[in-house]
């Protein structure tokens, strides 16, 4: 999770999110480079001494500066197109979680376990033990498999909700009257923490999403719900 005074992305637990912090840094690195030729640019414009104004016919720079800023697009543009493929792949998942949001709380259904329905609803101060995190902890975790590629089916009961957990690279609207998927693949156990990212109402800010992740072997030896 986020720490106090961070400046780059959350740790990836998924391939995607590494895809995706990979692209981050690409595009920041091209975007370092173009202003520090602009201001480079601006530096000689200011310093040096312009002798010649009659210059009429500069077609070579032209060119340049017409193909070079196409390249730098098709160089963004193509890891861009990958990634966005990436996510929308669904590869056979072993288990698939259906998230429903309402206002303001979340009701998880293990499709693959008889219908298990819970509610996870935002843990009040009040609650709250050593070692919880305030407004992010919840009474009732979602418990997912690492290894496995997982598929969430995300909709909403009344108002536009987005499902979003930042470590695993997901996020995706929860749309009253349609069901949209996302799948991921978590490689690292451990307590992972998201939020509503879509405006939904007055609280909209306490609808907190925490995923504990456990190695396969463990999930697969029983029940490890506590509703």
């Amino acid at each position: 999770m986020a720490h106090a005074a961070q400046v780059g992305l959350q740790d990836a637990t998924s391939p995607i999110m590494e895809e995706l912090i990979t692209f981050h840094d690409h595009a920041l690195m091209t975007i370092f480079l173009i202003c520090f030729l602009v201001l480079y640019a601006l530096f000689l414009t200011l310093t040096t001494k312009l002798t010649n104004t009659n210059i009429s016919d500069a077609q070579e720079m032209e060119t340049v500066w017409t193909i070079l800023p196409a390249i730098i697009l098709v160089l963004i543009a193509l890891p861009s197109l990958r990634i966005l493929y990436m996510t929308d792949e669904v590869n056979d998942p072993s288990l698939t979680i259906k998230s429903i949001g309402h206002q303001w709380y979340w009701t998880y259904e293990y499709t693959d376990y008889g219908g298990l329905i819970f509610n996870s609803y935002m843990l009040p101060p009040l609650f709250l033990e050593p070692g919880d995190l305030r407004l992010l902890d919840v009474d009732n975790r979602v418990v997912l498999p690492i290894e496995a590629p997982i598929r969430m089916m995300i909709t909403s009961q009344d108002v536009l909700h987005s499902w979003a957990v930042p470590t695993l690279g997901l996020k995706t609207d929860a749309i009253p009257g349609r069901l949209n998927q996302t799948t991921f693949t978590a490689t690292r156990p451990g307590v992972y923490y998201g939020q509503c990212s879509e405006i939904c109402g007055a609280n909209h800010s306490f609808m907190p999403i925490v995923l504990e992740l456990i190695p396969l072997k463990i999930f697969e030896m029983g029940p490890v719900f506590t509703l």
